[in-house]
């Protein structure tokens, strides 16, 4: 019988293996086979019974796959540090009758023992006590491969074709045409490139205190061509910047709170979508009133956002998706934001989500000038995003000391000297 451990686990699992071994009765017959992807040297305290049965190979000598067809039995030992449950697959597909290290890794894919046998980690008494009941009962090894039939069958190279051709099918029937509007595309052509804003808030959401004046100031000062006004669950704020709006086009946008799926944005509405309706039923209002989907800060689990799951199901109806957020703490959730967007060749855009002025345009998207929601769309598709990220930690107190710390009579006082020096009334604006 030949035993066999791919060296892949931890160095401990090789030597509970080894400890084995020399518990094995030295009448019976066996060999066994240590494989590794570099040259493994045995080691030095191997007595010279194992050194006859043992033998140390690299891939440069034997393939993984021949050892693995060669065995009766294959070893893995792992303690829970390095488990290695692909190569206990590979194993069972190579007909291998699997002991393993009672781990979930392994325990899973052994269906309880049905499929191969266990013993408790870096215990080597036991592990030599299953390999010595292969070698004395092969009725029992028999028994093993017959019931791991099933899942062989499905580990079979046509079949795993078959799954991964379904899986990219599913893929690419998901993904966005990324097919230009060769009409949009030829109006653009000539237009000024000019920098955007998608993500903001006014005093007109609940936890935001800058007046509709101050943002559109600070926004031409910041050299900034359209800005996308999103307030919490309100169209108010927008509405009004579009109305006082002097050289800086105001896309009308509202951030919706859905009722359990997170936060969806609609641009270019007019009309105020209520909270608490399913993302589906956020989405099919969007849709009514002619705007755009746009998903913000997917992928922050410290933001009220949709699920993976989630954006799959009305992947057809996302128009765009905020790649990256300066507000999000975690840059690791814009990194999957990115991939995502490519993965699915959906239009990336980016926003400040500033809640302080001192926030607005520490992201800005570089695009041709657009009039509409079919060339922003399109313009979108080959905008270049600019980042220059204001330090989150300053522009959060910025956000508490104008919001939270400051009685109401104070705050009042405060938005009124912010707005008549935004709008030329009091005296020297400070930036």
């Amino acid at each position: 019988e030949h035993l066999v451990m791919i060296a892949r686990e931890e160095r401990a699992a090789l030597r509970t293996f080894l400890r084995a071994l020399r518990l094995l009765p030295i009448e019976l017959e066996w060999r066994a086979t240590v494989w590794a992807t570099r040259p493994l040297a045995a080691p030095a305290t191997l007595g010279r019974v194992l050194r006859e049965r043992v033998r140390f190979l690299d891939a440069g000598q034997m393939s993984e796959a021949e050892a693995l067809h060669s065995a009766g039995a294959v070893a893995l030992a792992s303690e829970g540090i390095r488990t290695t449950p692909g190569t206990l697959l590979r194993a069972l597909a190579a007909r291998a009758v699997p002991v393993a290290s009672r781990l979930p890794a392994y325990e899973e894919l052994l269906a309880e023992g049905r499929r191969g046998l266990v013993f408790e980690p870096g215990d080597a008494q036991t592990l030599a006590a299953q390999l010595e009941r292969l070698l004395r009962e092969p009725e029992l090894g028999e028994r093993l491969r017959e019931s791991a039939d099933a899942l062989r069958a499905s580990l079979q190279w046509p079949r795993v074709a078959d799954e991964l051709e379904e899986v990219y099918a599913d893929l690419v029937g998901r993904r966005h045409d990324g097919r230009a509007d060769t009409a949009a595309r030829r109006r653009l052509a000539g237009r000024p490139l000019i920098d955007v804003d998608l993500h903001m808030h006014t005093d007109h959401s609940y936890d935001c205190a800058t007046p509709v004046e101050v943002l559109l100031a600070e926004a031409r000062e910041r050299g900034l061509g359209a800005i996308a006004i999103t307030d919490h669950n309100e169209v108010s704020g927008a509405l009004e910047a579009r109305a006082k709006s002097d050289g800086v086009q105001v896309i009308v946008g509202e951030e919706v709170k859905t009722a359990d799926q997170g936060e969806v944005i609609g641009l270019f509405i007019e009309q105020k979508i209520p909270r608490g309706m399913s993302l589906q039923e956020t989405i099919a209002e969007i849709k009514r009133q002619g705007g755009l989907v746009y998903v913000p800060h997917p992928f922050d689990r410290l933001h009220s956002v949709p699920d993976y799951e989630h954006l799959l199901s009305v992947l057809g109806d996302i128009d765009a998706i905020e790649v990256f957020n300066p507000r999000v703490a975690i840059p690791e959730f814009n990194d999957e934001a990115v991939r995502f967007a490519a993965k699915y060749r959906i239009p990336a855009g980016a926003g400040s989500d500033a809640h302080v002025p001192q926030g607005l345009g520490s992201v800005r998207i570089r695009m041709r000038d657009f009039d509409g929601p079919e060339e922003f769309l399109e313009s979108l598709r080959d905008a270049d995003i600019v980042r220059n990220p204001a330090s989150l930690l300053y522009v959060q107190a910025l956000k508490f000391l104008q919001t939270k710390a400051l009685p109401p009579a104070a705050r009042r006082a405060s938005r009124e000297r912010r707005v008549r020096r935004a709008t030329g009334h009091g005296g020297r604006r400070n930036s």
